[in-house]
C-alpha cells in the first residue's frame, strides 16, 4: 500500500503592526493555516511549506513570515551559541551565502543584545565551517539569509525569515517614493480591514499623498496578490520547491483581474506631485490609468465622487505639510470636519492620526477606535459615523482598548 507524502508542519510566526493581530489572523485562516496564538505585535501558527509560501505571496497585513527553527532555556550567552549551534545550519543554506542575524528582546537578563547576537552568529558561522570547510560571510545591508532571535525572561527562539525584504515592500514603490506622511503598504491594507471595507463598497482617501491606500484597496479589489511582483528570501534556502512556487503564483497570477470598468475607489490631493506620484505607482502595482478615480483638489468644500455612500479612509496630512501650505493645524481640521458634515452625510470615516485629541477638534463623538502604530509613532485609528449637520444621534460610546503591549520580533 503506497501511503500519501504528508507535508511536515511547520511553526510560524508573522510579525505586524501593532493592533492589526485579528486582521492578519483572519487572513491567514483564509488561506488554510491554524492560528496558534496572537500575541501584540504578530501572529503565532501552523502550516506546511506551501502555506508558508502563500503567506509571503497574499498576506496584506503580515511584515513578514518567519519559520522557528529553535527554542530552548538560556541564562547567558554561551547558552545561546548551544542553542544555535546544535541546529544543522549546512542544510539550510550554503557557505558562500551571506548572513545577518537580528536580536529582539523582553525584559532579557542579559546586558547587552549586541554580545548576544555576536555569539548567535559565531555559533552558526563555526557550525557551518565545521561542517563544510568554509564560513558564510556576514552581510548587514542585503543578505541571502536572515536569521531573527527573540529573548524573554527565560527562553530563547530562533526563526528563519522565509521574506527577505519586509513583506510591506511589494514591489511597485520606487526608492525615492515616500511621500509626505510615509504609510507603510501593510498599515494601509489593515486601515482597509479595520474599517470594514469590501470591494463594493465606495472608498474615498482625500489626502491621498502617493496612492498608497487606493492602491491597496484595487488591488484586494482585483484579487493581485501582494507579493506576486517580487521576490522572496525563502527561494534562496536549501529547501526551496521551486515546483510548489512556481504553481503557486502562476496560480495567483490567473485570479488576478484588470479593471473593465473604473472600480469605485477614488483618491485625491492638493498637491499636483502627489496625484502625479500616486498614478504612477498605480501603473506599477499592475493597476489601469483608470482604475481608480484621481482628482487634485482641496478636500474643503468637496462633495462625494460617488451617489452611494461609502467609507473615507485616510492618514491626514496635518502638521508639518498643513503648515508648509499655509493653513493653521486647528482650521485644517475644522475645515475637515465642516466638509464631512455639510456633504458627506450617511458615509463613514476612518481616520489615522497621532493627535488622541482628534475628535474634540472635529467636534465629533468617535464610534470607535483602535491603537496602532505608524513606524515607531503611536496612533489611533478613529471612526466616525457622519451625519447631516443637527442630525447626530445621543447614543453611549463603546469603550476601545487603548494600550499596546510588548512585541514579538519585527521590523
Amino acid at each position: 500500500m503506497i501511503r500519501a507524502r504528508v507535508a511536515p508542519t511547520l511553526r510560524l510566526f508573522a510579525p505586524c503592526p501593532r493592533g492589526l493581530e485579528d486582521a492578519l489572523a483572519a487572513e491567514l485562516v483564509a488561506l488554510g493555516a491554524t492560528v496558534v496564538a496572537r500575541p501584540p505585535g504578530g501572529v503565532a501558527f501552523d502550516g506546511d511549506q506551501a502555506i508558508a509560501y502563500r503567506a509571503n505571496l497574499h498576506a496584506r497585513i503580515a511584515s513578514r513570515v518567519l519559520v522557528r527553527i529553535a527554542q530552548g532555556a538560556y541564562r547567558d550567552e554561551d547558552d545561546l551559541y548551544r542553542l544555535a549551534s546544535a541546529h544543522g545550519w549546512e542544510a539550510v543554506f550554503r557557505p558562500d551565502q551571506t548572513l545577518r542575524v537580528d536580536v529582539s528582546a523582553i525584559r532579557s537578563p542579559l546586558q547587552s543584545l549586541n554580545f548576544a547576537t555576536l555569539r548567535i552568529k559565531d555559533a552558526i558561522v563555526d557550525r557551518m565551517r565545521n561542517a563544510t570547510g568554509e564560513r558564510p560571510s556576514i552581510d548587514t545591508r542585503h543578505p541571502d539569509v536572515r536569521v531573527f532571535a527573540f529573548l524573554d525572561a527565560t527562553e530563547a527562539t530562533l526563526y528563519l525569515d522565509l521574506s527577505g525584504e519586509p513583506l510591506f515592500k511589494r514591489g511597485w514603490r520606487q526608492r525615492d517614493d515616500k511621500g509626505e506622511a510615509p504609510l507603510k503598504e501593510n498599515l494601509a491594507a489593515g486601515l482597509l480591514a479595520l474599517s470594514g471595507w469590501t470591494p463594493e463598497t465606495p472608498l474615498l482617501d482625500p489626502f491621498c499623498g502617493s496612492g498608497t491606500i487606493v492602491i491597496e484597496a484595487a488591488q484586494a479589489a482585483l484579487d493581485i496578490a501582494p507579493g506576486a511582483s517580487r521576490s522572496f528570501g525563502f527561494e534562496k534556502l536549501a529547501d526551496f520547491d521551486a515546483t510548489l512556487w512556481s504553481g503557486l503564483r502562476s496560480d495567483a497570477i490567473r485570479r488576478s483581474r484588470r479593471a473593465s470598468a473604473p472600480l469605485p475607489i477614488a483618491a485625491s490631493d492638493i498637491d499636483p506631485r502627489a496625484i502625479e506620484q500616486a498614478r504612477m505607482n498605480l501603473s506599477r502595482a499592475g493597476l489601469g490609468s483608470d482604475a481608480v478615480a484621481l482628482i487634485c483638489r482641496d478636500f474643503a468644500g468637496s462633495l462625494p465622487p460617488f451617489e452611494r455612500p461609502g467609507l473615507i479612509v485616510c492618514n491626514p496630512p496635518y502638521g508639518e505639510r498643513v503648515a508648509l501650505e499655509g493653513a493653521a493645524e486647528q482650521g485644517g481640521f475644522a475645515e475637515f470636519a465642516a466638509t464631512l458634515r455639510d456633504g458627506f452625510a450617511g458615509w463613514r470615516a476612518c481616520v489615522l492620526t497621532s493627535d488622541r485629541a482628534l475628535p474634540r477638534q472635529l467636534g465629533m463623538k468617535e464610534r470607535r477606535k483602535w491603537p496602532l502604530y505608524n513606524g515607531a509613532l503611536e496612533c489611533r485609528l478613529f471612526v466616525f459615523d457622519i451625519f447631516a449637520p443637527g442630525t447626530a444621534p445621543r447614543r453611549n460610546r463603546a469603550a476601545a482598548a487603548d494600550t499596546p503591549g510588548e512585541v514579538e520580533p519585527r521590523d
